[in-house]
């Protein structure tokens, strides 16, 4: 108590670039589905913010699009699928095009049930039934917009085979791509062939994070994929430390998973963690209002963080520390 907390300051060094929060928007696929060019959107949001933006494997918009249209600060999210030489085509196409990093999703070796989607119609194609026809009616606004732009794709999947027949949900589908026999040893490969910063998505293990850095990952991302994955895996708040205590003073530690508020982010910190990663907040914000709603949400998060911090008694990030926390 008792600070001088008049002026905070929220930027952090995320691999050597300066960044206005410790914050990152997530890899999150089939955005568009929800507002036309959202990836572009969002990618442009965060540019302005100061922010990287993570692209996902699925997306409507392809890396090279992203690129030559946003720019900015862009990281990678790569699904590992089974045809190897196209995975490895994805890798060459973002270091191509300048991505700066790269998140190599490790916890989808199967897709998790996701019983909700095929109840809802999230399949593919696209299956209309009493329950979206219902949510369609009650968005004209959105129906217009599909009607313009057409349902959007995977970009970055244009020429690839998928094994699942019509009618499979659009989870299940991606899921039976991925390469189950993905292991540490074609990590390597990928160390090889990308040539910035290599991040490992989805460890919730010390162990694990221990054998990536010896494998020459430059950081992992604590996330249970945003609970879709295994049902009862840990949250990934609860796996952070023990994390951090096995490598945060070796390599970059983030944690994907379960922000919602400013307040999350600091949490987050003050467990070790150099930054977060968010994908419904913003992803809420582009779907109800386009580029202005993306940036609103991160002026949301951005000043509850800053609220957080001032009652808090920290006047930068590097204030937030451990003995925040009460247990």
């Amino acid at each position: 108590v008792l600070v001088d907390v008049a002026q905070v300051d929220t930027r952090v060094k995320l691999f050597g670039v300066e960044s206005k929060l410790p914050l990152a928007i997530a890899p999150t696929g089939g955005i568009s589905a929800g507002r036309p060019a959202a990836e572009i959107l969002l990618a442009r949001t965060a540019k302005a913010y100061g922010i990287p933006f993570t692209l996902a494997t699925p997306a409507a918009a392809s890396i090279e699009r992203v690129a030559a249209e946003a720019g900015g600060r862009l990281w990678f999210q790569l699904y590992v699928v089974r045809d190897r030489e196209f995975r490895e085509k994805l890798v060459l196409r973002a270091s191509n095009s300048g991505y700066e990093a790269m998140l190599v999703t490790v916890d989808l070796a199967v897709s998790g049930k996701r019983e909700r989607d095929p109840r809802n119609g999230f399949v593919t194609p696209y299956k209309p039934n009493w329950r979206n026809s219902r949510d369609v009616l009650f968005r004209p606004a959105w129906l217009l917009e599909i009607l313009r732009y057409g349902l959007p794709g995977m970009a970055n999947f244009e020429g690839y085979k998928f094994s699942s027949p019509a009618g499979t949900d659009i989870a299940t589908a991606v899921g039976r791509e991925m390469d189950a026999s993905f292991d540490w040893e074609y990590l390597k490969r990928l160390r090889e062939l990308w040539p910035r910063k290599l991040l490992l998505k989805g460890v919730e293990r010390p162990d694990d994070a221990e054998r990536a850095r010896a494998i020459g990952c430059d950081g992992v991302v604590v996330s249970n994929h945003g609970g879709r994955q295994l049902d009862g895996a840990a949250p990934s708040l609860e796996a952070l430390p023990a994390v951090v205590r096995a490598v945060g003073s070796k390599m970059t530690v983030l944690l994907d998973g379960g922000v919602r508020r400013g307040v999350d982010i600091l949490k987050a910190r003050a467990l070790g963690a150099q930054a977060v990663l968010t994908g419904r907040a913003t992803l809420f914000g582009v779907i109800a209002g386009g580029e202005a709603g993306a940036r609103r949400a991160l002026e949301i998060l951005s000043g509850e963080l800053e609220r957080s911090m001032k009652l808090c008694g920290a006047r930068s990030v590097a204030e937030i520390g451990p003995e925040l926390i009460c247990s």
